[in-house]
């Protein structure tokens, strides 16, 4: 076989729609020259036609590119592309088309496309001729599609405005309460032309086991014969390079599929990060016909073997993802698109995205439902880091119908992705969707709906199916939230006691500490909102917007009253700064508050609560909302909360029937022994109170420890704190959330911050320059809590180690700055850059 990519030689032609007057004007003179993969939108960007959807406003200025229409042009001829030979067979193959496609070769319609999740693929050995190859590609508006497809099929209730739900489109695309409303439409992944004889390799499912020490491989392997010639014999050779296994199979000329099994004793196993290493396996896949090789494909996968333990216990039923017979507890984090401009998104890009996930502790991403089934290069990354990953089915928020044209799309997507991602390791788990099945319950649908179909026989059907059939071994659940393993009907989907739990009446309704009123079996949504950093948003925004009722600001939060929800949830705890500023800082320190706390609450119930997935890792634009990493890639505040509260060794004051107790986590696999000094002290660091307790904590389990009486007792709740430092085989303050040689630290207040008698300035500082940056240490002269240096404000390329440090008086910590600028040492130390909750005192609130 012989591939080319078909990148350059394409221009770009409006086809529909109306274009705004300098955008009509520019294309008059002449069709844009473009590169594929692309979108509309990154094709004017690039050509200066349009202003960035990024920034300020421009998001609604470019609400007219939601209902044009633009055509791809390629000559297939000047691209070097010749007639086919004598018996050869010429494909077309485009990977992504996004959305609603028409294709046609020298004016001969080859097909029509409304599935950006798909590959398509053209036989155009009988039109592509000598001195041809016309080929053009139009789009048309997906927002047009799907209003006329919910004609043709009826109306099904849906989140937001725009029927996302009625064309196999990226939901968010529509916009989301995070994401901008920009609906692309381009050849979003690579296309390419094929040329092949005889036979082609039309998919390989390499399914990977373990049965004890004994690695097992699976090799499906489907052909598609050219139909050029007489059908022959055909040889399907597999091997494992390195590991001395190989098998082949031969196919008669009836046959158009093959099944090669292998054998690896003493298989090399990979495990989730922090369970053990990650040994990737070649697998060289052969098709060869009389002594001549037709084509081949080189791949990776491993053996491991994953489960869902979901058997009724005392509290309910489990859902427990248990790898290699070993229950994992889930530190997950839900991703959605890198960036809402999907061709944007490289493989250095991702893995700096993945690596952030890592450097929280995070071992779990889930691929939300309302994005794509992301690049190979997502899954590769994933599989070399030992990140599991959740794979939902992108269904999202809505009810979705079960007739044409969707139900084939709905069933030729979930079979070619899941035959595209069965080899990596990675994939732990198929989810059908997200919030569909909740949302038929409690969202008023039912009574919209009628008799009408929802997508209930997507989840309970055609995904499992699919599933049973390409690839049994791994597990799947319904929906997100839902209980597999309960027969359907008996429960609430979003049910603490059983299956999967979205906790989101905490951001909506109530305050974080209602995180604590739960104990959810695995809880894959809650989260809690906050701005940007500073960095991100004085990019996006002018210096007039930075107030938190400029229209620019309020189009860059996209939650419903998004702004007094931020307010209500700091109020009871920090107060409300008047300031913009330290409005900004408390928004961000809220939400590192509200992230600690529920996931120390959910990993202190583990092996009842099996997992805590946050909303969100990421960002796909400058926004105020859940992720813990804005959509430039800074990690704000709460990145560092994330970080701390998924340490492998976790001290945690929890309460238990009303009276706080020490809990502690350990998720390594050794135990965990030593001392814990706890304590009750002033803020200006006099100790009032003490206590020494054993600690001892098997692996993979935790221990709740009882607290002496007379440590939980103040004699004024706004002067003083508890403070936990406990000992172990594993140091340093990334553990610890503090200064020290410990393990872990906590520390529980008896007053909200507002009511708490801070020193408002509480450190002493020193700077200096460091090779590649800068470090900053901080002495605490009180009690100083969650110390954070916001260096983006500085030198927006700046990266700084740590963030939301407490302190008590007499302790000392580090900040190290990586920043490729030289600037004032006194500017790391300014007031709006070295924050603390102690800094809000002294501000004007509210």
């Amino acid at each position: 076989m012989r591939e080319r990519e078909l990148t350059t030689g394409w221009t770009l032609h409006p086809v529909g729609g109306d274009l705004p007057g300098p955008v009509s004007r520019a294309l008059a003179d002449g069709p844009l020259p473009v590169t594929v993969p692309g979108t509309v939108h990154t094709h004017l960007l690039d050509a200066g036609l349009i202003p960035d959807p990024y920034l300020g406003e421009n998001e609604t200025a470019l609400a007219w590119l939601h209902r044009s229409a633009w055509e791809y042009r390629l000559d297939l001829a000047a691209a070097g592309e010749a007639a086919p030979a004598e018996g050869e067979r010429v494909d077309l193959v485009f990977t992504g088309l996004d959305t609603v496609a028409t294709i046609t070769l020298d004016g001969v319609e080859l097909g029509r496309t409304a599935n950006m999740h798909r590959t398509f693929r053209f036989d155009v050995t009988g039109v592509l001729r000598a001195g041809g190859g016309d080929l053009r590609v139009r789009f048309d508006s997906a927002l047009e599609h799907a209003e006329a497809v919910e004609k043709e099929v009826g109306s099904r209730p849906r989140a937001y405005d725009h029927p996302f739900n009625a064309v196999r489109k990226m939901a968010c695309s529509f916009g989301w309460d995070w994401g901008p409303d920009l609906q692309t439409a381009g050849i979003w992944r690579p296309a390419g032309v094929q040329r092949w004889r005889t036979a082609r390799l039309a998919a390989v499912r390499p399914l990977a086991t373990l049965e004890g020490t004994t690695g097992r491989l699976a090799v499906h392997v489907d052909v598609e014969r050219c139909g050029l010639r007489e059908p022959g014999d055909l040889i399907v050779q597999v091997e494992l390079p390195g590991l001395g296994a190989a098998g082949v199979a031969h196919l008669g000329p009836a046959q158009a599929s093959a099944l090669v099994e292998l054998e690896v004793p003493d298989a090399p196993v990979w495990w989730p990060v922090g369970y053990g290493e990650q040994p990737l396996v070649d697998v060289v896949v052969r098709l060869s016909a009389g002594g001549a090789e037709l084509g081949s494909l080189r791949l990776r996968t491993a053996f491991r073997t994953v489960e869902l333990d979901t058997t009724p216990d005392e509290h309910g039923s489990r859902f427990t993802l248990v790898v290699n017979g070993q229950p994992v507890f889930a530190r997950g984090a839900n991703w959605i698109p890198e960036d809402h401009l999907l061709t944007r998104v490289t493989r250095e890009r991702c893995a700096a995205a993945l690596d952030r996930a890592l450097e929280a502790h995070v071992n779990l991403v889930r691929v939300w439902g309302g994005g794509v089934y992301e690049s190979d290069d997502f899954y590769d990354l994933a599989d070399a880091r030992g990140l599991m990953v959740w794979q939902d089915f992108p269904l999202a928020c809505a009810a979705y119908s079960e007739e044409e044209p969707l139900y084939s799309e709905f069933v030729a997507e979930a079979r070619e992705n899941v035959t595209r991602l069965c080899p990596h390791p990675s994939l732990v788990l198929w989810n059908g969707g997200n919030e569909n099945i909740w949302g038929h319950e409690d969202w008023g649908w039912k009574e919209q709906l009628g008799e009408s179909t929802w997508g209930l026989g997507y989840y309970e059907g055609v995904f499992p199916a699919v599933l049973a059939e390409l690839d049994p071994t791994r597990p799947y659940s319904p929906g997100s939230p839902a209980n597999p393993g309960v027969p359907a009907g008996e429960l609430h989907p979003n049910d603490p006691g059983h299956g999967t739990t979205h906790v989101w009446d905490v951001w909506n309704q109530r305050d974080y500490t209602a995180y604590r009123e739960r104990v959810p079996r695995f809880c894959s949504e809650f989260g809690f909102q906050a701005p940007p950093t500073w960095a991100t948003l004085t990019r996006a925004l002018e210096p007039a917007d930075l107030r938190k009722d400029s229209p620019a600001f309020a189009l860059h939060q996209k939650a419903v009253d998004g702004n007094g929800k931020l307010d209500r949830g700091m109020a009871p705890h920090l107060g409300v700064p008047t300031g913009f500023r330290d409005w900004n800082w408390a928004a961000q320190l809220n939400q590192a508050r509200a992230v600690r706390v529920g996931v120390e609450h959910l990993r202190s119930w583990w092996p009842r609560t099996a997992g805590s997935v946050y909303w969100q890792l990421n960002d796909c634009w400058p926004v105020t909302s859940w992720a813990v990493v804005d959509g430039d890639g800074r990690r704000k505040p709460a990145f560092h909360a994330l970080r701390r509260a998924h340490a492998p060794r976790l001290a945690t004051f929890q309460p238990r029937d009303g009276v706080v107790h020490l809990v502690l986590v350990n998720d390594t696999a050794l135990a965990w022994r030593g001392r814990a000094h706890v304590r009750r002290t002033a803020l200006g660091g006099r100790e009032l109170a003490a206590a020494s307790l054993e600690v001892d904590v098997p692996a993979r389990q935790v221990r709740t420890l009882a607290l002496p009486a007379d440590l939980l007792a103040p004699a004024d709740a706004s002067a003083e704190v508890l403070v936990a430092d406990v000992a172990g085989p594993s140091g340093g303050a990334d553990a610890a959330g503090g200064a020290g040689a410990t393990a872990a630290r906590a520390v529980h207040a008896f007053a909200e911050d507002r009511d708490l008698a801070y020193e408002p300035e509480p450190l002493r500082t020193v700077v200096e320059e460091v090779p590649g940056g800068y470090a900053v240490r901080v002495l605490a002269t009180s009690l100083a809590r969650d110390v954070t240096l916001l260096a983006d404000v500085v030198a927006p390329d700046a990266v700084v180690d740590d963030g939301l440090v407490t302190l008590l008086a007499g302790e000392v910590h580090a900040f190290t700055v990586r920043t490729g600028r030289r600037v004032p040492q006194e500017r790391w130390t300014a007031p709006e850059v070295l924050r603390s909750a102690n800094c809000l005192a002294a501000v004007e609130r509210r």
